[in-house]
């Protein structure tokens, strides 16, 4: 193999003028529509595509184009670099199998660097220089190589090309298929390397197919045509593969040997046969010439696939179901609840009025009832017995009774308003329509009862006695003289004197009789006044109470009502802000949506773009 030399063969024409790049800063369409892309990337949180095109933008930006080398073992792809470059800046060999890149890049001085995967995680990279004329060898025997920078000065490299001699293909999950696809995701323009021994695999075919839906720039360099007589044929067979795989790939014929030793002898003629001024010319044409229509592509296939998904999201998210119709909904509802509460609490208040007019009347009547029985017994035992001889005890036993009335209507008085209570809460749309509190705490009379008083009764004394005694035997002594006269015995006579005794002993009989009925009626009246005092005290200390519950249960449904009612208006208004929040982000999901389509229709116009004015990608 010749060493390195100053140009890239003799039979090579003059090189086009190194193609411009666009600063960060132009105006250039694809890179508005690249730097807008990574920036919907960022806002929808997807750092992983922005960090992609991040790369791809730097790589665009690089001031020189990426040619990415592939191929499978033994297929001549590291000697076709060092064909094209004139230099053996690639390992080769049978027994050299490189785990990582070469990127050979124009220089003005000769230079190489061994990048070395980092030693701990968050490192810099390690670089080391190596000389030129050991690199290959350096990157065939070292291994956790990341990749090999090599700068020679080359007038085609200078043009705005570098080369990528990428390891063998194989598994993409290795070491050596992880930094071919890498390799593959930077690319600007990809060359298959595939002998004229056979011809293109299934394999090779698969990867044409992959690398061409990202990259603009392919084509299948046949090599090693000086050692096979019937590559013509493997040439037919390889286009009639490709054709049947709708794959518009150009192929060229080269040997990498002819080349390396036209450079050696300077032979313009076997340079020729090599068929490497046609692959450079192609390259200077398709790749050089076309840079800005090679990144619209690219930029073309990279945003519309960064697009895809976050566009996907969005349309998603606009598809979901709309809230609004639950909303007004949601608005009936609330609407109908607050009419049902309005009417259901007038019939609450309409009730608890009812049921505490029922309630005082009641109160009243039972009462009366309960009293009205105290005085029917009352009436029974002085009928039979002496007021002066049982007042005691009456006085006691009447303290006690209605003791009893009092504790009873209290009672009574209190399970009749918490009925009352339940009644109106059943009726209440509301599962908390309960008391306010402990019903016996409102208010209600106790039952304590004052003494009676004793009337002022009369008793039946023994002068009292000898008077009417006298009195009434006045009366006999006087009848039965006289008759007795007549007969003619004395006025006073022993018949007229018992007689007289007689009379005196029922006048005396008659004035008990009489004085014990009096006694008996006025105790009876005293009875009946303390017991009409305790009914009208009693009875307007229940019919307060009952005015107490009565406010206190109204209040309890007013306060009740206005909380629900607050609570539904709360509601609805939540439901209003949602329902306004969800229109505006839906309003703000479909701008968004037809931004990310505006700038998907953009991304595919540079792609339409570039297919108007074609690369010139012919065999």
């Amino acid at each position: 193999m010749a060493g390195p030399v100053a140009s890239t063969g003799p039979a090579l024409r003059a090189a086009d003028p190194p193609a411009t790049t666009p600063a960060a800063g132009s105006a250039s369409p694809w890179l508005a529509v690249l730097d807008e892309t990574i920036g919907v990337c960022e806002a929808h949180r997807r750092q992983d595509l922005a960090h992609g095109l991040r790369r791809r933008r730097a790589g665009l930006l690089a001031p020189h184009l990426r040619v990415v080398v592939v191929g499978m073992a033994k297929q001549g792809k590291s000697q076709l670099v060092n064909a094209l470059v004139n230099a053996p800046v690639c390992a080769v060999g049978d027994d050299v199998s490189p785990s990582a890149a070469t990127v050979v890049q124009h220089a003005e001085t000769p230079s190489a660097v061994l990048v070395a995967r980092p030693a701990a995680a968050g490192a810099p990279p390690a670089r080391v220089p190596v000389p030129v004329d050991q690199v290959a060898r350096e990157v065939g025997a070292r291994a956790g190589l990341l990749r090999a920078e090599v700068g020679i000065p080359r007038a085609l490299l200078a043009s705005g090309l570098s080369f990528v001699d990428t390891p063998p293909l194989g598994d993409p999950t290795t070491e050596r298929g992880g930094a071919v696809h890498a390799a593959l995701a930077d690319a600007d323009a990809v060359v298959l390397v595939s002998d004229a021994t056979g011809e293109l695999t299934g394999a090779e075919l698969d990867l044409l197919r992959q690398v061409a839906a990202s990259c603009p720039a392919v084509l299948v360099a046949l090599t090693k045509i000086d050692l096979v007589t019937g590559w013509r044929q493997v040439l037919e067979r390889n286009r009639a593969r490709l054709a049947g795989a709708g794959l518009a790939v150009p192929q060229l014929p080269v040997s990498a040997a002819l080349r390396l030793r036209a450079a050696d002898a300077g032979d313009r003629a076997l340079n020729g046969e090599s068929g490497f001024p046609e692959l450079l010319d192609h390259l200077r044409r398709s790749v050089v010439a076309r840079r800005d229509q090679l990144a619209r592509w690219t930029v073309a296939v990279a945003t519309t696939a960064a697009l895809e998904p976050v566009v996907a999201r969005v349309r998603a998210e606009v598809a979901l179901p709309s809230r609004t119709g639950v909303a007004a909904s949601r608005l009936e509802e609330a609407q109908r609840q607050l009419e049902e509460l309005r009417r259901r609490s007038g019939r609450c208040h309409q009730v608890l009025a009812d049921e505490m007019a029922d309630l005082t009347a009641d109160i009243d009547h039972d009462l009366r009832e309960r009293t009205r029985g105290v005085l029917r017994e009352v009436d029974r035992v002085l009928d039979e017995a002496d007021p002066l001889a049982v007042w005691e005890i009456l006085e006691d036993w009447l303290g006690r009774n209605l003791s009893e009335v009092a504790e009873a209507s209290s009672t009574w008085l209190v399970e009749r308003c918490e009925w009352i209570a339940e009644k109106v809460a059943l009726g209440f749309p509301a599962a908390d329509a309960r008391a306010p509190a402990p019903l016996t705490a409102l208010g209600l009379p106790a039952d304590e009862v004052s003494a009676v008083d004793m009337p002022k009764i009369e008793r039946f004394t023994a002068a009292q006695k000898a008077f009417i005694g006298l009195k009434g035997s006045y009366g006999g002594v006087l009848m039965f003289g006289l008759v007795t006269s007549l007969a003619g015995l004395p006025m006073i006579n022993p018949l007229s004197l018992g007689a007289g005794a007689a009379f005196a002993g029922k006048s005396v009989r008659d004035e008990s009789r009489n004085r014990l009925q009096r006694r008996q009626t006025v105790a009876k009246a005293a009875v009946q006044r303390h017991v009409d005092d305790f009914f009208l005290r009693f009875g307007k200390e229940c019919r307060d109470a009952a005015r107490h519950v009565h406010r206190v249960l109204r209040d309890h449904l007013t306060a009740l009502t206005e909380e629900l009612q607050e609570r539904i208006v709360e509601g609805v208004r939540r439901t209003k802000e949602a329902a306004n929040a969800e229109a505006v982000e839906r309003d703000r999901r479909n701008q968004e949506l037809q931004r990310l389509l505006a700038l998907d229709r953009r991304a595919r116009a540079l792609a339409v773009a570039t297919r108007a004015t074609p690369l010139e990608i012919t065999a």
